[in-house]
């Protein structure tokens, strides 16, 4: 596991687009796993930056996203269809036909998570996968108590999610109380994984992600299973780890060839 601290949230923004960046470029057919929230938005807005101004081309790029609320419309302001089309689809040259987003609004939710998985599957998996991580130790919507060997399925929201992501709502009891989520274990057959976090709300969680032991209560912990992860912060999220880390990462990712 490689861990990046960073200054602030630009700085781990422009490396992560950069990582991201320098995928796209060796593999232009590659699969790229990606989130929503507050934190990946720096990082879309420098892919779209890249894409307008260095020409990085996403016209072949498959895409499939962790999750999705439960019984939103996709065009609903707070659906992650609409984030997804308003921070990045619409800014890059990616098919429409290549994006792929859980589907909330399934008649049948258990056949659509399998469907997913399929998809997924028939696409060979996700070669870099984009995360971000809950004050609770989440990952994707994987809350404390999932399986680290869980598939895309349907999940109930914590009390702590729906109110750390009420900041997105009107109020509360907006929030829906289930989503669509990868599974644990899909996210871990990913090539690559690359996690974001930053602020000190997240230094508890990174510290057990990063430091503790692995768990079911702390599903970020899984992320230590992984041959390839790379972790970036900022100074405020790293304040509860204890071991020696490093600003930079230790080569840039179109030199691993």
């Amino acid at each position: 596991m490689e861990v990046i601290i960073k200054e602030d949230y630009e700085e781990i923004s422009r490396l992560a687009a950069g990582i991201i960046a320098g995928m796209v470029r060796r593999s232009p057919r590659a699969v790229l796993g990606l989130a929503t929230g507050g934190t990946p938005v720096g990082c879309y807005r420098e892919l779209v930056r890249m894409h307008r101004e260095e020409d990085l081309d996403f016209s072949q790029i498959v895409t499939f996203n962790l999750d999705e609320y439960v019984g939103l419309p996709e065009d609903h302001e707070q659906s992650y269809h609409r984030f997804m089309w308003d921070n990045l689809f619409s800014h890059i040259n990616v098919a429409a036909a290549n994006v792929h987003i859980p589907d909330g609004n399934a008649g049948d939710l258990h056949e659509a998570c399998n469907d997913y998985e399929m998809e997924l599957d028939e696409h060979g998996g996700v070669d870099i996968q984009l995360l971000g991580i809950g004050s609770n130790g989440h990952l994707a919507f994987n809350e404390p108590g999932s399986s680290l060997g869980s598939r895309t399925r349907i999940k109930t929201l914590t009390e702590r999610t729906r109110q750390d992501n009420s900041r997105f709502f009107s109020t509360l009891d907006e929030v829906p109380k289930y989503c669509v989520t990868m599974g644990v274990g899909t996210i871990m057959e990913s090539g690559k994984l690359l996690l974001l976090a930053n602020g000190g709300n997240k230094a508890e969680a990174i510290a057990a992600a990063v430091e503790g032991p692995i768990t079911a209560s702390v599903p970020a912990s899984a992320i230590q299973f992984h041959p390839d992860v790379t972790v970036i912060m900022d100074r405020a999220a790293a304040s509860k780890l204890t071991r020696e880390y490093h600003s930079q990462p230790h080569f840039l990712e179109g030199d691993k060839e």
